[in-house]
């Protein structure tokens, strides 16, 4: 099926998420941090997977808990979508540009958790969302679907520009390491797990 759901509930945060992986990258999402959700929308869109998330977090607070929640529980669902690994390509490469920003993104769903972010912003915040928090969602990320995940912005200067080439090309990296090959059989590891 490559689909899973899930709910994840704390004293700070309340989200439900589903994902498809063979979508056509419909999504709806309501996080409550604007921003973070226009990201969201645009790595469903890009990445062709179906996606919700609806997250009712401590926003009176800060942005931290339900930027780094989501970033859990969404790649808490992709674990469960991504079931044994069976036939998956494993890795995925993207180079994204927004205007005159460049990202690159690789990722190795390893089932050993890395991260590896290399991005400077000019401004603390696009909206709503503190940009500190962008490696943090991807810490959470990797962390949580055991990757190894590397991006970079490789230039650019509007803030805004660097961070939506960073989703698209983590969305477009991610879909290309979720796809089935025929040509895998079992998982691609020669220790034969991942």
């Amino acid at each position: 099926m490559r689909k899973a759901s899930l709910k994840r509930t704390t004293k700070e945060t309340d989200i439900t998420v589903t994902v498809a992986l063979n979508g056509t990258g419909k999504s709806v999402v309501s996080t409550g941090i604007g921003f973070l959700d226009h990201m969201l929308d645009l790595f469903a869109k890009h990445g062709l997977f179906d996606l919700t998330v609806s997250c009712k977090g401590d926003l009176h607070v800060d942005d931290h808990h339900t930027t780094e929640d989501v970033g859990i529980a969404l790649a808490n669902a992709f674990v469960k979508a991504l079931g044994d690994k069976k036939g998956i390509a494993r890795y995925g490469t993207a180079y994204v540009p927004m205007d005159e920003a460049l990202a690159r993104c690789v990722v190795d769903l390893s089932g050993r958790s890395a991260l590896v972010f290399h991005a400077e912003f000019n401004r603390k915040k696009v909206g709503d969302l503190s940009t500190e928090m962008i490696e943090h969602f991807f810490q959470s990320f990797a962390e949580n679907l055991k990757a190894n995940i590397h991006i970079e912005v490789l230039y650019g200067r509007n803030t805004h520009h660097k961070i939506e080439a960073i989703f698209k090309a983590f969305a477009r990296a991610m879909r290309q390491a979720c796809e089935i090959d025929p040509r895998v059989k079992g998982v691609l590891s020669t220790k034969g797990s991942l």
